[in-house]
């Protein structure tokens, strides 16, 4: 489904393949011979994404674009099933495989390797060739490569890089509260806006 939001269309690329299922919404711009899978969902919530050229989009894969944090995917670039992309910057030749997830401002360099569910953390740069194993986090700029279980190792360089400032702009709370009851009400609200949307023509959807 082809969806106009906020007075923009996404602009599709007319040999790219796109399956009838697949939802693409707003200032979404996709290059020459890309292909969009089944159940595939990408969207300029409050952001715009570039797909550049020959890049696969597989199935029940999620792009979203974000305030502050528009998505830009490079050529030749392959997002696998389940994968889970918000907000973030991925450059030329970059494999992101089965489940994994990549969150707002992270940058990926070109030749990289995104293994079957690896997280790209918030905020994360990985450089040039660099390889995220099955399961395992990078976070930080520079990047470390770590296992799940060396948890205290994630969080002490995941906290200041400020999820709750960076993404809704709020303090982080103090041990013991949430932030929920004060982020969830405010993006229900802002996310009221999809209700303005328009069916596009599917004349690429095959």
């Amino acid at each position: 489904m082809i969806l106009k939001h906020n007075g923009k269309s996404p602009v599709i690329d007319p040999s790219c393949r796109i399956a009838p299922n697949a939802t693409i919404c707003g200032d979404v711009t996709l290059g020459a011979n890309c292909s969009v899978g089944f159940g595939a969902v990408i969207t300029a919530e409050s952001g715009a994404v570039i797909i550049e050229e020959n890049t696969v989009i597989m199935d029940t894969a999620v792009i979203r674009g974000v305030r502050d944090n528009p998505v830009w995917i490079g050529r030749n670039v392959l997002v696998g099933p389940r994968a889970y992309l918000t907000g973030c910057s991925i450059s030329d030749d970059v494999f992101l495989a089965t489940g994994c997830s990549v969150f707002n401002g992270a940058k990926i360099e070109a030749q990289c390797e995104v293994r079957v569910n690896a997280i790209v953390h918030l905020r994360t740069k990985l450089e040039r060739g660099t390889v995220v194993p099955l399961g395992w986090i990078a976070v930080g700029n520079p990047a470390r490569i770590l296992p799940p279980e060396e948890h205290d190792t994630i969080w002490e360089i995941q906290k200041p890089l400020n999820f709750p400032n960076y993404v809704f702009g709020v303090k982080r709370p103090q041990e013991g509260e949430t932030i929920m009851p004060d982020v969830m009400p405010r993006y229900a609200a802002a996310l009221k806006r999809w209700h303005d949307l328009d069916v596009e023509d599917t004349q690429h959807q095959a």
